[in-house]
């Protein structure tokens, strides 16, 4: 570096180690053996790229970043396969001998992932070392390998390669000249010492013309007087020698290129070798011979070899180079997703304001300007086990809308429900108010026809999913519409009036609406049913929201201070008033913007199933436009508002599932993704939903902990009821949540419900509870 100049630059590194070593990631190598004469203490077992790291810290002035470890054989195929394409084998017949080659990923158990290829260095020198090429091995080939520093060990190697061949064949000429076989009997003592014919002798030997002179002119100078007869003997032997190491080579290789092609189903294959390597290089006839029983062994591939210039060198470079594009994607990539990591202390702040907010919504000055709403909705009271009858109840809070007939028995605490689902059709969703309360009779009247229940007198409840404003539990006026909904004349108006007016309308049934219940209520009273404990009503759904049983001295808005009333909090629209911009990242912006409320309801949009594929599909957006993801190129699937549902966000994030499987989701999508596009994806979607389920559990923490203060309590127990799709069927979510929960409320054991069928079978049982404290009134 000195003498490049190149001091004061950062420079990424790349190292060829041409050893045997175990690689975890590309910047890390285990050595398993020293081979080709190296012995170096204290190196085997360890990371050689910590201790290049480590001796590079001693020097001050070297700054190097060490991107890529890389076999030689590695570096040969990525140097020839930057000429060819078709490059995918790399082979060295040099001082030693290996090969690499491109395996498919769905046949390498020892790493993750299923998709695309990896280059295996297979480490062929060790081929044998099990037995398995006994009934070739010679005793001139076991004379060598106990002479050696690795006996028994890279025995295939020590039959092929430049290191060994120069000694196999002085081992034969000493014994033949021992026979007297050669050179009249005489031994010159140079042929009892070990290493004193090298391979470069053997390829000098065989050269085409002057291979007689050359082999008379080196046996001279190991103090032999060889006759004609010699000189043709000793080249026979180098020949053989040579030949043998060719055909080994040539095996092993027709082996790989046998893989590939049965990998890939073809019938012919056409594919490149790169080769490097001195034996290669220098000997006069190795290469065609290698070259020429490769294609007797796989007449049905046709094989180019290309000579790697500089194969390891540069190949390694290359690899580097490939290696410091993926690590300055990798920086961007960190960047988009740390916007979506809460610290502890930031759920403490969200956890506190949240906190706030609750009591702002509750005093009677302040609850007009509170952004988390905190409505009473008159359900005073949880089942005690008493109530009975039939009952019918409504649930309107999404796209379907569900009829149910609950028949509730007393003591033994059955409930038995009968539920039909009718479509709400976008038009009627977004028309007029008047044609949707006309559906859903429309609807009332073919459920009770298909239950053969015409004229039948029942109460009913009706889940009613939106923000209203209740002045009594059979009243509520709808203060705004969410999650899509837009029926124009509803706003301000009470929605029980508006049923009624449209059940007037068909004038073919009678029927008494008791109560108007929002969902997260309905899911709190179906719990309560089972669990005395349960206070709170969760739903993590396609929205977002929490009910929770509050004490009536601090429910300023209605008369009286005994006992306690649901407060259906409508927290979805908490950091309404810019307490959250902190965390509101360039994504949410774009989604809020894009959405039917923009400004409204922002903490449902970081937390709700409606929104959270929308967030990872902005954010995808945006690393493809920065050329991180899908070649940089943005179909027009991607382009398109809602494509990317929740459900693909908690089928992504399996556990179960492979890379193969989430490229597949990606490919319905229309994004041809590679297999680290989808480990992008997967973490972009984990992001996004790790931080959704924090968010929950630092408000309902809040709530928790504020149930404990209430009571006065050093400890307390709750139980939460839930229900939404995005808790039961999202693989991480509730996991996070719980533990969230219990960070910030360390003081609470809480236990989590899951609600089944919650806000129908609760609709039923809040009207039974209603119906039953009338008539306690009404004894009165």
């Amino acid at each position: 570096m000195k003498t490049k100049e190149l001091m004061q630059k950062k420079l990424p590194l790349g190292l060829t180690f041409s050893f045997p070593c175990k690689q975890t990631k590309l910047e890390e190598g285990i050595l398993l053996s020293w081979t080709k004469k190296f012995k170096a203490r204290g190196v085997q077992g360890t990371d050689v790229v910590s201790s290049l790291t480590n001796a590079m810290k001693r020097h001050q002035d070297l700054d190097v970043d060490i991107l890529a470890l890389v076999n030689d054989t590695v570096g040969t195929m990525m140097t020839c396969a930057y000429d060819d394409p078709y490059c995918e084998v790399g082979v060295i017949i040099g001082t030693g001998t290996n090969a690499c080659y491109m395996e498919d990923m769905s046949n390498i158990d020892l790493v993750e992932g299923d998709e695309g290829r990896m280059c295996v260095n297979t480490e062929w020198g060790a081929f044998g070392d099990d037995g398995a090429l006994e009934d070739i091995r010679t005793e001139f080939d076991r004379e060598l390998d106990l002479g050696s520093l690795n006996p028994g060990k890279q025995l295939f190697e020590k039959m092929i390669s430049g290191l060994y061949l120069g000694e196999l064949v002085r081992l034969i000429l000493l014994k033949m000249a021992k026979a007297g076989l050669l050179f009249g009997g005489e031994k010159s003592s140079a042929l009892h010492i070990k290493g004193k014919i090298e391979t470069r002798h053997v390829a000098a030997m065989e050269r085409y013309k002057e291979g007689l002179a050359n082999t008379r002119e080196i046996l001279t100078d190991l103090g032999l007087e060889p006759s004609d007869a010699d000189c043709i003997a000793v080249q026979h032997v180098c020949t053989i020698v040579s030949f043998r190491s060719a055909n080994l080579c040539a095996a092993a290789l027709a082996a790989i290129l046998t893989r590939l092609r049965e990998n890939k189903k073809l019938v012919r294959l056409r594919t490149t070798v790169g080769v490097d390597g001195t034996l290669y290089k220098i000997h006069p006839q190795y290469p065609k011979r290698l070259h020429k029983v490769v294609r007797k062994l796989v007449p049905n591939c046709d094989v180019r070899f290309l000579l790697s210039e500089s194969g390891s060198t540069k190949g390694a470079a290359m690899v580097t180079a490939v290696a410091s594009r993926l690590q300055a994607q990798r920086k961007q990539i960190d960047k988009v997703l740390a916007l979506f990591r809460l610290t502890q202390e930031q759920l403490v702040g969200i956890r506190n304001k949240m906190r706030v907010e609750f009591e702002y919504g509750l005093k009677k000055d302040t609850h007009p300007l509170a952004t988390v709403k905190m409505l009473p909705t008159y359900v005073c009271g949880m089942p005690d086990g008493t109530e009975k009858g039939k009952f019918l109840a409504l649930d309107l809070g999404g796209t379907n809308f569900r009829v149910l007939l609950v028949k509730i028995r007393s003591g033994r605490r059955s409930v038995r429900m009968y539920n039909k689902i009718f479509a709400i059709p976008l038009e009627i969703m977004q028309g007029t108010g008047e044609e949707l309360f006309d559906h859903i009779v429309q609807c009332i009247a073919d459920f009770l026809d298909y239950m053969g229940l015409k004229g039948a007198q029942l109460p009913l409840g009706f889940t009613f999913s939106f923000p209203c404003r209740q002045a009594s539990i059979d009243k509520g006026t709808l203060i705004e519409w969410t999650k899509g909904f837009k029926a124009t004349d509803c706003e301000g108006e009470d929605v029980v009036d508006m049923l009624r007016e449209a059940i007037k309308r068909r004038n073919e049934f009678d029927l008494d609406i008791v109560a108007v219940v929002n969902d997260t209520v309905g899911t709190m009273m179906t719990c309560g049913y089972e669990d005395s404990n349960c206070e709170v009503g969760l739903i993590a759904g396609t929205g977002s929201n929490m009910c929770y049983m509050e004490e009536m001295r601090n429910i300023e808005l209605v008369e009286g201070d005994e006992g306690k009333m649901c407060i259906n909090t409508e927290w979805g629209g908490f950091g309404d008033n810019g307490c959250l911009d902190d965390i509101h990242t360039q994504y949410d912006k774009e989604v809020d913007e894009g959405s039917l409320n923009p400004g409204k309801q922002r903490y449902e949009k970081m937390t709700s199933g409606m929104y959270l594929g929308e967030i990872v599909r902005q954010i995808l957006i945006d690393l493809t436009k920065q050329g991180l993801l899908f070649r940089g190129q943005i179909s027009e699937r991607l382009r398109t508002r809602g494509i990317f549902e929740t459900k693909f966000l908690s089928q992504i994030e399996s556990d179960r599932l492979a890379l193969l499987q989430v490229r597949r989701i990606l490919q319905q999508l229309g994004l041809d993704s590679t297999c680290e596009d989808s480990i992008v994806v997967k973490e972009v979607c984990g992001a996004v939903s790790r931080r959704a389920a924090q968010l929950y559990g630092a408000g309902l923490a809040a709530i928790v902990e504020k149930r404990r203060e209430d009571q006065g309590l050093e400890h307390m127990r709750i139980t939460v009821g839930v229900d939404g799709t995005l808790y039961k069927l999202h693989p991480h979510f509730s996991q996070i949540l719980r533990e969230t929960v219990k960070e910030l409320a360390p003081q609470c054991d809480v236990m989590f419900m899951l609600s089944e069928d919650g806000s129908g079978k609760g609709a039923a049982l809040i009207t039974a509870v209603a119906k039953r404290l009338q008539q306690a009134q009404r004894d009165h």
